[in-house]
C-alpha cells in the first residue's frame, strides 16, 4: 500500500494510515509530494509519478490510496500510469461507513453517499464499450449501458432522498416529543475516536458501543443524564474528521441536525493527542459545525483521556485552553466538574419564577419537579407556592400559574 499526498507533510498521512487500519488494509509505504495544487490530470507531477511507479514495484503493493479527493479524470489517469487500482480518501471513508452502518437509517445514508460519489465515476466502468458510440447513426449498446446505469443511479438517489426525508420527519416528531418536555438538550461533538461514546456512558450509564477505532458510532444515541436534581438529554452523534466528504455531510444531515438543534454542544477533544494534532482536530470540528449551521450553538470544550497524560501536560492544557474541563471517562476524574459546568451554562439562561399550583393540579407539580430539579415550595391554603428556575419555554408553559395570575384566578 502506497499513500500519496500532494500538499502537506508525512505527518498528515498518520490519519490516513488509521483510516486504512480501520478498513482492514495494511500500509507498506508512503510517498509525499509538496505542490501548490495537485496536477489536474494525474494528481502527482511526472517526476513523482515515475518515482512512485518504482516504489510500487519494490513494495509489491496492490492498491494506491491518495489522501485527497480525486477527480474521475485524475483517478483514471493514475490507474493507467501506475497499472494498479487507485482510490482516494473519500472512498476509504465511505467504505468504513458502509462497514459500520447497522441501523436502517445509517445504511440509507451510506448508500446515498456512495451513489453520489460513484455517479461521476460511472463512465470508467464501461470504457471498453465506448468505441461503439461515435455520433449520429453509430450509437451502440456501450453508450446505452452507461446511460442506463446513470439513470438507474439517479433514480435510486431520488428514492433514497425521499426515504431519508421520511426519516427526517420521523426524527422531527421524536425531537418534538422530547422538546415538549422542555428538557435541556446536550450534544456531544468531536473528532472521531475522541471518546464521545465513552463519555456518554460515563455521564448517563448508557450501554452504548465503545471501541478504540475511527467512526465506531454512526447513529445518534440519546440518553437521560441527571445533574443538580435536573434531567438533561445527551446525544452522541457521528464523529467528525479532517476533509469530511461533502457527500457524507449531506447524507447524514438528519443525524448532524441533532447537533445543530442542541441547547449546548460539548466539544470533546482527545487530550492525549499531540498539540499540532489536537489543534487540527479542533479546527476540523469547528469547520464542520460551521458547515451544518451549528456555529452559533453555545459550546463547552471538554478535554478527555487525561488519564493518559502526566500532570505537567495537564497544566499546559489548562493554560492553553482556559475554561475547558478536563475529564477521564475511564477513571471518573473531572466528571463532577463537567456536570457543574453544564449546570452553570444552563443556569445563565434560566428565569426565576414564582408559581402557585392548585392542589388539584398535582400532575403539573410533579412535572415541575422534573423540569426544575431543586425548587422551593410552600404549602398554602390556596395551593403550593413554588419558587423555581425554568428555561424560557418552560416558564411560558407555566405562565398561567404565575403568582399574580394564579391569585386573581382563584378570586
Amino acid at each position: 500500500m502506497i499513500a500519496a499526498l500532494p500538499v502537506g507533510g508525512s505527518e498528515a498521512l498518520d490519519e490516513l494510515r488509521e483510516l486504512l487500519l480501520t478498513a482492514g488494509v495494511a500500509t507498506v509505504g508512503a510517498t509525499v509530494q509538496h505542490l501548490e495544487q495537485p496536477h489536474p490530470n494525474t494528481y502527482l507531477g511526472p517526476g513523482k509519478l515515475a518515482e512512485l511507479t518504482a516504489e510500487l514495484r519494490a513494495s509489491d503493493a496492490n492498491v494506491v490510496v491518495c489522501d485527497d479527493e480525486l477527480s474521475a479524470r485524475q483517478e483514471r489517469n493514475l490507474e493507467q500510469a501506475l497499472g494498479l487500482p487507485v482510490i482516494d480518501r473519500t472512498a476509504v471513508i465511505l467504505d468504513i461507513f458502509a462497514a459500520h452502518a447497522h441501523t436502517a437509517e445509517g445504511k440509507l445514508q451510506v448508500e446515498l453517499a456512495q451513489l453520489e460519489y460513484n455517479l461521476a465515476r460511472m463512465r470508467g466502468l464501461w470504457t471498453h464499450l465506448e468505441r461503439l458510440g461515435g455520433g449520429v447513426g453509430t450509437r451502440g449498446p456501450g453508450e446505452t449501458q452507461i446511460e442506463t446505469d446513470r439513470r438507474l443511479a439517479r433514480d435510486r438517489i431520488a428514492t433514497l432522498r425521499r426515504r431519508l426525508g421520511h426519516v427526517r420527519s420521523s426524527r422531527g416528531v421524536m425531537r418534538a416529543e422530547r422538546e415538549r418536555t422542555h428538557l435541556p438538550q446536550v450534544a456531544l461533538a468531536g473528532y472521531t475516536n475522541a471518546g464521545k461514546s465513552t463519555l456518554l456512558h460515563a455521564l448517563t450509564g448508557a450501554e452504548v458501543g465503545v471501541a478504540d477505532r475511527l467512526f465506531h458510532t454512526l447513529d445518534p444515541t440519546t440518553r437521560l443524564m441527571r445533574a443538580g436534581g435536573r434531567d438533561y438529554l445527551v446525544t452522541d452523534t457521528v464523529g467528525f474528521i479532517r476533509k469530511l466528504p461533502h457527500q457524507l455531510v449531506d447524507a447524514f444531515g438528519a443525524t448532524l441536525e441533532e447537533t445543530r438543534l442542541a441547547d449546548l454542544v460539548l466539544h470533546v477533544v482527545d487530550g492525549s493527542a499531540t498539540e499540532p494534532a489536537r489543534a487540527a482536530m479542533i479546527a476540523a470540528v469547528e469547520s464542520v459545525l460551521q458547515e451544518i449551521g451549528a456555529a452559533t450553538v453555545p459550546r463547552l470544550l471538554v478535554i478527555g483521556k487525561i488519564d493518559r497524560i502526566d500532570p505537567a501536560a495537564r497544566e499546559q492544557l489548562r493554560h492553553r485552553h482556559d475554561g475547558a474541563v478536563q475529564v477521564s471517562s475511564l477513571t471518573g476524574e473531572g466528571l463532577a466538574q463537567l456536570l457543574e459546568a453544564v449546570e452553570r451554562e444552563f443556569a445563565r439562561r434560566l428565569r426565576q419564577v414564582e408559581l402557585l399550583i392548585p392542589y388539584s393540579d398535582g400532575a403539573r407539580l410533579a412535572e415541575l419537579h422534573e423540569l426544575a430539579g431543586d425548587l422551593r415550595r410552600e404549602d398554602t391554603a390556596d395551593g403550593v407556592r413554588v419558587s423555581a428556575a425554568l428555561s424560557a419555554p418552560a416558564a411560558a408553559r407555566f405562565a398561567r400559574y404565575a403568582v399574580a395570575d394564579a391569585v386573581a384566578a382563584l378570586r
